[in-house]
């Protein structure tokens, strides 16, 4: 890959190596044990990001890291988040499994310190928490019964964002001593924001129902 050159990445987003390694690094193999999980690479893909953890361990500039019995560089991380960390170092995309927190992703490319990527993840995750905030609001209706006498203080004690719709006069169905009771039913409704993983709430009413 010459200098300068963009790579387009996952969702749109793209990402530029600015130095690229010296040509007599480019076929040079390095192995990494990573959390168990050995990875081989070469010096070329592990020094795309110049200021990468990974391309300061392949040069032995700055750090010192024990190996196996392989040679291979010992990492205590997890090498499941390991291999999107290592592919988009090959190619400039970020390509992620369904079932993989991109939350992990990026706490290991803050630790191996590979800039282009840590602003492709925070991009996607705030990408994600924007369309939640723009989800429109679900408008939800109840029915209450209740009697003439009760009417005014389930209209007083309605709470937790319900609003009075609609009344409606049913006549009487019960009969208490000498007195006819009217029911009604009182239409009330209130807004539902979804909440950031997925789920509405919905506070319970305070009025009493009558079956």
């Amino acid at each position: 890959m010459e200098g300068g050159e963009e790579k387009q990445g996952a969702m749109g987003l793209c990402c530029t190596w600015d130095i690229p390694p010296s040509a007599g690094t480019q076929a040079k193999w390095v192995r990494l044990n990573v959390g168990g999980t050995v990875f081989l690479t070469t010096r070329q893909t592990l020094c795309r990001e110049q200021k990468s953890f990974l391309c300061r361990l392949c040069q032995g500039e700055e750090l010192q890291s024990d190996r196996d019995e392989t040679g291979a560089y010992l990492i205590d991380r997890d090498p499941t988040y390991f291999g999107p960390i290592l592919n988009f170092l090959r190619h400039g995309k970020l390509v992620l499994d369904k079932d993989m927190a991109e939350e992990g992703v990026l706490e290991e490319a803050e630790f191996y310190n590979i800039g282009p990527l840590i602003r492709i993840i925070k991009d996607r995750l705030e990408e994600k928490d924007y369309t939640v905030t723009q989800v429109p609001p679900k408008h939800v209706y109840r029915v209450l019964q209740c009697q003439e006498e009760e009417l005014t203080q389930m209209v007083s004690t309605m709470s937790d964002g319900w609003r009075f719709e609609q009344l409606v006069n049913i006549g009487s169905s019960y009969n208490y001593g000498n007195e006819d009771q009217t029911e009604f039913l009182c239409v009330v409704s209130k807004e539902l924001y979804n909440s950031p993983n997925g789920l509405s709430s919905e506070p319970s009413h305070k009025a009493k129902v009558r079956p």
